[in-house]
């Protein structure tokens, strides 16, 4: 029997592709050939996924970036990579296409429509990206990696969870070690957006930190690369022990490592947090589109697992008072670490998979499950 085809669209940031690289994975190994389809941009992030993944890189734009020219050819540059995606699917016929949001998702999803082949979206955020929003009433399910999400009158969402990567569910539920006095990790993620103020306000924060718990930090900060070194330099001249990289590869091995992390709350990040099990202070992202940085957190804040600060409060003084409470009470750490992994959805990629393989069994009832 011919191995089954899964098509994943992706964008081009983080929290679109690692849920995207987490359902690849677990297709490939039950047997399915995967196909990625995203633009250049989204395929910077393709590293991680399996060398089986089959790439596709296929036009797309959008009105948010450039110049009058550049949005006056958005149309024709998005119509090309539909037309593009069609043929491809007709050649090579997908059993199931699922997107994950992002504008490099649209030509694959259209072609899918058009085509009227099986697909759904998985929305990883509190409320629906554009991209998602367009097509919710155009698929045949809605996958849901935050709840509640704010969804139009007329769409029923699945609460999946959001899948992670294989290396998160290999740390999943690390043992934690409180804090101490002894040596203690800090990490500092945020993500590809709105990265910059955690660079501002993160490193004077740990300056201020009291001598007898600063001397015990090592901190781990991923700061974009127009700010790499300036970060670098405010950790030396304060005589902090730091790491500063603009993207670290192995996240998941400096999260279970941590007594604490500071980070934006991208629907990827508190899912890691959530799944490892870790304190967390969390800055929503004041420029993400409907707020759903504030939606994602409140969950893990709930839980009593994570501290929210709203960007427009985040002020050295106030993370470092922060900071200094969670290290400094190390009871208060562990139950926080316990409440953020009772939050989390470990098995969020196998609900994903029985939504795609339901899917694709109820569109060739014939042949049962092929997987």
């Amino acid at each position: 029997m011919n191995q089954p085809l899964l098509m994943i669209a992706a964008g081009g940031t983080g929290g679109h592709m690692f849920p995207a690289q987490a359902l690849a994975e677990t297709m490939l190994a039950k047997g399915w050939r995967v196909k990625l389809s995203t633009d250049a941009r989204g395929a910077r992030y393709t590293g991680g996924f399996p060398h089986t993944t089959e790439i596709e890189q296929i036009s797309s734009a959008t009105f948010a970036r450039g110049g009058l020219a550049a949005k006056a050819l958005v149309p024709f540059r998005i119509a090309g990579g539909v037309i593009t995606a069609a043929f491809k699917m007709m050649r090579d016929k997908p059993d199931v296409v699922v997107g994950f949001g992002g504008y490099p998702t649209i030509p694959a999803m259209a072609a899918a429509t058009l085509l009227r082949k099986p697909r759904m979206i998985h929305e990883q955020n509190g409320i629906l990206g554009r991209v998602n929003k367009l097509f919710a009433p155009r698929v045949d399910a809605v996958a849901c990696g935050t709840w509640p999400t704010d969804l139009a009158e007329g769409i029923e969402g699945v609460h999946v969870g959001n899948p992670v990567r294989g290396a998160v569910l290999e740390r999943a539920g690390a043992g934690y070690i409180q804090p101490g006095d002894y040596p203690m990790e800090l990490l500092v993620i945020g993500g590809s957006q709105g990265a910059r103020i955690l660079s501002d306000v993160v490193p004077p924060a740990i300056a201020a930190l009291p001598m007898a718990m600063l001397q015990n930090i090592r901190v781990s900060h991923q700061a974009r690369g127009e700010d790499e070194d300036r970060v670098r330099s405010f950790y030396a001249e304060n005589g902090i022990n730091a790491d500063v990289q603009p993207f670290f590869q192995d996240v998941p091995r400096r999260m279970s490592e941590a007594q604490l992390v500071i980070s934006r709350s991208g629907a990827s990040s508190v899912a890691d947090i959530s799944v490892i099990g870790r304190p967390s202070i969390l800055v929503p992202f004041a420029a993400a589109t409907g707020d759903h940085q504030t939606a994602n957190a409140r969950g893990l804040v709930e839980a009593g697992g994570a501290i929210l600060i709203p960007e427009n409060m985040l002020t050295p003084e106030a993370l470092t008072a922060q900071i200094e409470t969670v290290l400094g009470t190390p009871d208060a750490a562990l139950m926080m670490s316990r409440a953020a992994l009772n939050a989390g959805k470990p098995d969020a990629t196998e609900a994903l998979v029985h939504m795609v393989e339901t899917l694709a069994q109820h569109s060739h009832p014939n042949k049962g499950a092929r997987a």
